[in-house]
């Protein structure tokens, strides 16, 4: 061996000074006996005044505790064994944007530490990265369904349109779906069982788009099933070739989100109503896209749902008229400019008067009377209808005690209301008749009740509420019969006292032999369950002439009169003496019953 030879040991020393990670040997108190040049470029941004002469100075400022800790712990340890491994520090920023370092300590002997340093900021800024990217997927995922949520929807209808914008041959449509009175399913089966529909119809929805590729061009489809939140789903169909696509699509997916769904062994019929968007107006936005599917999937609603509706810009108009009407609404309330009118129902074999519907009128202050076909669905939809059957129901029990003593035996001896969906379905309805008939002192058997045939014939829920209000003494009717979903086959399924014939079928009995059929079966099956019959809407003599032969047994409409303010109808039931309650056909049906 030449006398240039290096020995093991400056061989070593060679290595360390040139290895890419930082080596500092220290005494047990942070003492530097020797450091590499990595060691040194990594430290010396921690000692603006050079100074590296002691490790545990150097890193003082970001790791404070660490000498005494560490002098005690490396004192315990048998040589050979690590002391501190891993430690990270995060370094000023005037050391470097971002800057990260890893410390590892190693007891060498009884009385050196031997430190390593190394920078892993990109390590970090990875990690960082991977975390940040998990907690993006996870806020942009439905936690029920698994499916895209409001948010990754929003995010890919703004690239739709960024793309469309790119390239106006491109075409993307929005279809905005949600299921119609899904709160009835929470209601009468759970929100555990409400919760699996809607995990069910995701999978049903997901399957269905993933499936429908051939729609979109071959040069990237980009279909997205998405929920946005309770029963609201939304679907993004990117690169159609044409429009027409999107209605494809749309009654492909109303057909397969309608057909019966499996809870455990229970079948549960749902159906949806649904929006379309297709190419929205250079200048949209994600929201405002969505906010239009959103306008055409309630006017499919409108229109009974379980069908979808393409948008128009009309639609915005008539949405915005409606809000309006909401406000005034909400005022009219509130202000007292709601009012009761009250049509007459008469005996159609003496034509004599025996009771009065009642009916709620708006008299605006600039606009003068609204017809209840500009509110009353608007006050189904946002909720108002509840406050307006029970401002009918409280004010009409009043007029009719009060016409009680100012008329005397020509006073109305029924009195028939209208309750809403939204009266059976929220709150304690049987309460609330019961409040209104003992603030008024109306006599329960003077009440009548008016359910629509659909309402009357939906679940158990309803059912019970029904008998529970008929525990009060009061009767009930079946309204509008013939537009619903029962059918005389099911009618003594139904705790009614009596049928209403829809006016759709009273205005053809003249012209449509078939209409007199099914109107004569109607009576006959209603006679048959001790039921008695009104028929809605006669506007003719030939209409009264008919039912009064097929023996129905009561009728109102504009033939007779029409709904009259309370001080108008007073006076006209002054001149229609009320037909006797003793000449009641049937003692157990008498006439106030009808």
């Amino acid at each position: 061996m030449s006398e240039h030879t290096p020995t093991a040991y400056e061989s070593l020393i060679q290595f360390l000074y040139q290895v890419p990670i930082g080596l500092v040997q220290t005494t047990l108190d942070g003492e530097i006996t020797m450091i590499n040049p990595m060691a040194a470029q990594l430290l010396m941004p921690l000692a603006p005044a050079g100074d590296l002469t002691n490790l545990f100075d150097v890193l003082q400022d970001l790791a404070p505790p660490l000498r005494a800790p560490a002098r005690a712990a490396m004192r315990a340890l048998p040589p050979g064994s690590v002391g501190c491994d891993g430690l990270r520090l995060n370094l000023p920023p005037s050391a470097g944007p971002g800057q990260t370092l890893s410390l590892r300590l190693l007891r060498l002997d009884a009385g050196t530490l031997m430190a390593s340093l190394t920078d892993v900021s990109l390590m970090v800024l990875q990690e960082q990265q991977r975390l940040d990217k998990q907690l993006r997927d996870a806020n942009r995922i439905d936690s029920l369904t698994t499916l895209p949520n409001r948010t990754a929807a929003l995010e890919r209808i703004e690239a739709a349109l960024g793309r469309s914008a790119a390239d106006d041959t491109r075409q993307f449509a929005v279809l905005f779906i949600n299921c119609d009175r899904f709160e009835r399913i929470n209601l009468t089966l759970g929100t555990a069982a409400g919760d699996e529909l809607l995990r069910v119809m995701a999978a049903r929805l997901n399957g269905t788009v993933r499936q429908g590729d051939s729609v979109a061009r071959a040069s990237g489809p980009l279909q997205t099933a998405a929920r946005l939140g309770g029963d609201e789903f939304v679907v993004v169909l990117d690169g159609l070739r044409v429009g027409d696509d999107a209605r494809t699509v749309a009654q492909r997916l109303t057909e397969v989100l309608c057909k019966p769904y499996m809870l455990g062994d229970r079948p549960v019929h749902l159906t949806v109503s649904m929006g379309v968007v297709v190419s929205p107006e250079p200048g949209a936005t994600a929201d405002s896209v969505l906010q239009d599917a959103s306008l055409a999937m309630r006017e499919a609603k409108r229109a009974h749902g379980a069908r979808y509706c393409v948008f128009e810009p009309l639609m915005k108009e008539q949405a915005w008229r409606r809000g309006s009407i909401e406000g005034e609404l909400r005022r009219a309330i509130t202000e007292g400019q709601l009012f009761v009118v009250y049509q007459p129902i008469v005996d159609l074999g003496s034509g004599l008067a025996v009771g009065a519907e009642a009916l709620v009128r708006w008299r605006h202050p600039e606009r003068g009377i609204v017809p209840p076909i500009e509110f009353i669905e608007i006050a189904e939809e946002t909720g108002l209808i509840g406050r307006l059957g029970e401002y009918v129901l409280t004010e009409a029990c009043r007029q009719f005690v009060q016409w009680g003593g100012e008329l005397g035996a020509q006073a109305p001896q029924l009195l028939s209301v209208n309750l809403s969906r939204a009266q059976l379905f929220e709150g304690d309805i049987a309460a609330q008749v019961a409040a209104a008939l003992h603030r008024s002192g109306l006599p329960p058997q003077q009440l009548q009740l008016e359910v629509t045939e659909s309402l009357a014939a939906q679940d158990d829920r309803i059912q019970a509420r029904l008998h529970e209000l008929k525990a009060l003494g009061l009767s009930l009717a079946l309204d509008d019969f013939g537009t619903g979903y029962s059918s005389l086959a099911s009618l003594h399924q139904l705790p009614v006292d009596v049928v209403k014939i829809d006016r759709s079928f009273v205005s053809q009995s003249e012209s449509s032999a078939h209409h007199r059929v099914l109107i004569e079966a109607t009576l006959k099956v209603a006679r048959s369950l001790g039921m008695r019959t009104v028929a809605e809407g006669i506007e003719t003599p030939g209409q009264s002439a008919i039912l009064q032969a097929l023996h129905c047994d009561k009728g109102q409409g504009y033939y007779y009169a029409r709904p009259m303010p309370a001080e108008e109808a007073a006076r006209w039931f002054l001149a229609h003496v009320p037909a006797p309650l003793q000449e009641a056909e049937d003692a157990a049906c008498p006439a106030w019953s009808i």
